[in-house]
């Protein structure tokens, strides 16, 4: 029997973001950039509007100047992303992604 589509692509992200956690102090932003960015597309292609929203949001922010600080915050917010079942959720995720950050 297959496994569940999305619990597969929760384990996939997941790899990803351990990948990034370990070599993230060592990528270019062009490369936290592309990987946060794949990881919102297999977000987005599995219904996690969450992450995907959050990833989307990461994958800006690596571009610009303080890009190690940001990927630390929006890292510990990939947990509550994972967990969302709603819009509010989402935005809440995002609202204290800026609070955070400014």
């Amino acid at each position: 029997m297959a496994a569940d589509p999305v619990t597969a692509a929760r384990e996939q992200i997941s790899r990803r973001l351990a990948e990034l956690h370990r070599d993230g102090p060592r990528l270019s932003p062009l490369d936290l950039h592309a990987r946060m960015d794949a990881i919102a597309k297999l977000a987005a292609v599995n219904g996690l509007a969450a992450l995907e929203r959050l990833a989307g949001r990461s994958a800006q922010l690596a571009l610009l100047p303080g890009h190690r600080v940001t990927m630390r915050c929006c890292l510990e917010h990939i947990e509550a992303a994972f967990d969302s079942r709603s819009e509010g959720d989402c935005n809440s995720i995002l609202a204290a992604l800026a609070v955070r950050l400014h």
